[in-house]
């Protein structure tokens, strides 16, 4: 807002400048100065179209015509008061339009500005930015739930600034991913998904949020790629249960029952029996296992 504060005055005052130069510019001698030429120029052609009748005939009285021509000039000049002063006369009348016109255009170029620009906008982003650090701690103390739709918004918002910043924070782009897929926002967060994939591809957590935002879409060829970084995952011994949870649900969604049965077990024997997880997925292993049935009859 600092930097943008001087720039606006720094261009309304090149403005003035402007405007101010063809008022000083030009002044009341400069007028005189003009006459007087174009007087004497008047004077000198006036003066050989005399010669030129006298030759001819047509005028007579030379003398008395160049008088008269003199007398003429003489009555054109014009009267300088004694009490003329350059200061207050000369300047006087440019000096208070100059100011007119310098208040006039400030009021114009800040009222437009105030009334059609993006001032509250800017000045959210600036609120959001010196925000973020509160939000991200509120996010990492596990309040990520109580949350507002604002919040997370705001906390998306900070998140892009800094990383345009820091582009090559992997962790940062991995954070709005995540951030991002859970409100939704697919668009946002596939590419910072991507971006983060890009900076760390052997990172565990990050190709799995990739794995995650590849999933989610629903093109098939990006669904085979988010597909292959999990199985990846497997094939390098990650132990993770969102792994075989994604697994199992694709495997479901594709009517590959078996291989989400597979997938279901697995998350079972993680978990062990006495976790509360343990009969939500017997309950996922015996819908499979039904509709299995129902396909193979």
């Amino acid at each position: 807002m600092i930097v943008f504060g001087l720039f606006s005055v720094a261009l309304v005052m090149s403005a003035c400048l402007m405007l101010a130069l063809p008022l000083f510019r030009h002044n009341r001698s400069d007028d005189l100065a003009e006459r007087d030429e174009l007087n004497k120029a008047l004077y000198r052609q006036r003066l050989c179209e005399l010669n030129a009748e006298i030759e001819e005939g047509v005028a007579l009285e030379q003398d008395d015509l160049v008088s008269d021509l003199k007398q003429s000039l003489l009555d054109d000049v014009p009267v300088i008061d004694p009490g003329y002063s350059a200061g207050e006369n000369g300047l006087g009348s440019p000096v208070r339009l100059f100011w007119s016109s310098a208040v006039v255009l400030m009021i114009l170029s800040y009222g437009i500005y105030f009334s059609v620009g993006a001032l509250p906008l800017v000045s959210h982003w600036q609120e959001t930015r010196s925000s973020l650090n509160p939000l991200l701690e509120k996010l990492m103390s596990g309040q990520g739930e109580s949350m507002t739709e604002s919040e997370l918004q705001d906390m998306v918002l900070g998140l892009r600034t800094r990383l345009y910043e820091t582009p090559d924070d992997a962790d940062g782009w991995l954070l709005l991913g995540r951030i991002a897929l859970s409100g939704q926002d697919l668009q946002t967060g596939g590419d910072a998904m991507r971006k983060a994939y890009k900076l760390a591809p052997e990172n565990a957590d990050i190709r799995l949020g990739y794995a995650q935002a590849l999933m989610m879409t629903q093109n098939k060829a990006d669904q085979n790629e988010g597909r292959n970084v999990l199985m990846g995952l497997l094939r390098d011994e990650v132990v993770d249960l969102r792994i075989y949870s994604m697994l199992a649900f694709d495997a479901y969604r594709r009517q590959e029952y078996r291989a989400a049965i597979q997938y279901w077990h697995a998350m079972q024997q993680l978990i062990g029996t006495e976790d509360s997880r343990y009969l939500m997925l017997q309950r996922s292993i015996d819908n499979a296992r039904s509709r299995l049935k129902e396909k193979t009859e």
